[in-house]
């Protein structure tokens, strides 16, 4: 089970893309809506999120977490218990943690990325404490998957795929979507 938080304000893209990608190459993907099931995006559109914050009871099973990035989306999940429990929990398995945009911030404010190569979107670099940052778009340091901006969701959930599913079932998804 891979969680994928959605708090208003959340890059629709960002979320959406990662959820669509890794459905198709077989993963079981969870939306997970921060303050109710129904969330407003950055750019007012509402989704319907599988289960609300308050519903995820336990753990167990999860293959990872995903956090979108988007304003304020990216304060609103970092403000979240269940959240920052999550990705505790997953960091602490050493199990997939994929953030998005501004998302990496909470990371760095976790400590999570302390020495550990990571991208995020321009002007929160200062938030990276003691991580290593790389310019590239998308970024993978072994169960850390970070991506610098929308305009990458396609790359970065593919990446997230590559990691959770092998790197044969996301160049098959690669090029079912018509993807270079």
């Amino acid at each position: 089970m891979l969680y994928v938080f959605l708090a208003k304000g959340f890059e629709e893209i960002e979320a959406l893309t990662p959820v669509d990608i890794l459905r198709r190459g077989g993963v079981e993907v969870v939306t997970v809506g921060v303050g109710g099931r129904e969330i407003e995006g950055s750019h007012h559109i509402t989704v319907l999120a599988d289960i609300a914050a308050s519903e995820l009871k336990s753990l167990d099973g999860t293959e990872g977490v995903v956090l979108p990035g988007g304003m304020p989306g990216t304060r609103n999940l970092e403000k979240n218990k269940t959240v920052i429990n999550t990705v505790t929990y997953c960091a602490e398995r050493k199990l997939v943690i994929g953030a998005i945009c501004a998302a990496p911030s909470i990371l760095g404010h976790m400590g999570i990325v302390k020495d550990r190569k990571v991208t995020v979107f321009p002007g929160f670099e200062r938030d990276m404490f003691d991580a290593q940052l790389d310019e590239a778009y998308v970024v993978r340091d072994g169960n850390l998957v970070t991506a610098r901006g929308m305009g990458v969701s396609t790359e970065f959930a593919l990446e997230l795929l590559a990691l959770l599913k092998g790197q044969a079932t996301a160049d098959k998804i690669r090029a079912s979507i018509q993807c270079r």
